[in-house]
């Protein structure tokens, strides 16, 4: 039984974007009764602008199988769970001089959009025991991916002393408990990146003891190989690498694997305010995919051009029959 924002959204959301939204949702709810699994895929600042609230139950209730997601949406939701009183909003963010955003990173306030995160309550509480785990794996020889590193870190409960969100809004934490596979190709290009890469700089770390964007490649392509019998759909929140590496894994494993037999994603959805235009992955229709090998000319594809903060939520909230 649909709850009163599933309702709602039937009731009122008939035309252009908003039915884009609701084919959208009840496609996914087909797919899942079918039997396919679900990737979803995250870009931008969906953790900062705690995006946990929801998508955690979604993860506990079995509708996303895996994720791909930044290293920024990786950290930034456990930098939520743990400083999330030091955050600061800032409405007015589209007024700021650039001597406003110096006076910002004076206090140690990094912005995104209208939302501050605290360096030292957030980067740097999580530095230090980060550092530990993987000064652990190094000493041991032992070699791990971005985001079971953060597992061990969550599930060890060295963090405990921080919480400042109820724990059942933290995504990350879902995740952990259900040890479920997460993508994050370009993970160096984050925050607790940068900070692995310095301690290999200064030799205190080796690169070899984080796992590679092509070991996640091929983890990948095992598991959509032994998952994909009854379909995977994929599920696109935002673009960028988020989104168009874990998509490109069905054209390698037929083109370049010569695994003709390899099903393509069985359906994709896009959240996406980027322009059609100018080569952008992010602003590519879904049909262009059908040239790249990734989606079948019968693959359901939808594209909902409007704010991936206001159509995720509700699209969740379809899923969850709220």
């Amino acid at each position: 039984m649909k709850g009163p924002i599933s309702q709602f959204i039937e009731k009122h959301y008939l035309h252009f974007n908003s039915a884009s939204l609701v084919d959208a949702a009840k496609a996914y709810e087909e797919q899942l009764a079918n039997g396919a699994k679900m990737l979803v895929s995250m870009a931008g600042a969906m953790s900062t602008a705690e995006i946990g609230k929801i998508f955690a139950e979604v993860i506990r209730q079995d509708k996303v199988q895996i994720i791909s997601c930044t290293g920024a949406n990786l950290e930034e939701d456990i930098m939520n769970l743990v400083a999330h009183s030091h955050y600061e909003r800032v409405p007015n963010y589209r007024d700021l001089t650039p001597e406003d955003e110096w006076a910002l990173l004076e206090r140690g306030l990094n912005r995104v959009t209208d939302t501050c995160i605290p360096e030292h309550e957030a980067f740097r509480r999580l530095q230090k025991h980060i550092y530990k785990i993987w000064k652990d794996a190094d000493d041991n020889g032992e070699r791990y991916f971005p985001h079971e590193f953060m597992y061990k870190m969550l599930l060890s409960g060295v963090l405990e002393e921080y919480y400042e969100i109820d724990l059942k809004d933290s995504w990350m934490y879902a995740a952990a408990e259900k040890n479920l596979p997460i993508i994050v190709p370009g993970w160096e290009d984050s925050t607790m990146g940068n900070i692995f890469a310095s301690y290999v700089i200064k030799g205190d770390l080796k690169a070899s003891t984080m796992k590679s964007g092509i070991e996640y490649m091929t983890f990948l392509a095992d598991w959509y190989s032994k998952n994909s019998s009854n379909g995977i759909g994929f599920f696109q929140i935002g673009g960028g690498i988020a989104g168009d590496f874990p998509i490109c894994v069905v054209p390698m494993l037929y083109q370049d694997m010569e695994m003709h037999d390899v099903p393509f994603w069985s359906y994709f959805c896009q959240i996406s305010d980027s322009t059609t235009s100018y080569g952008s992955y992010s602003g590519a229709v879904p049909n262009e995919k059908i040239t790249w090998g990734k989606l079948d000319i019968k693959t359901p594809k939808f594209i909902i051009e409007s704010d991936a903060t206001i159509v995720a939520p509700l699209i969740f909230a379809y899923l969850l029959d709220l």
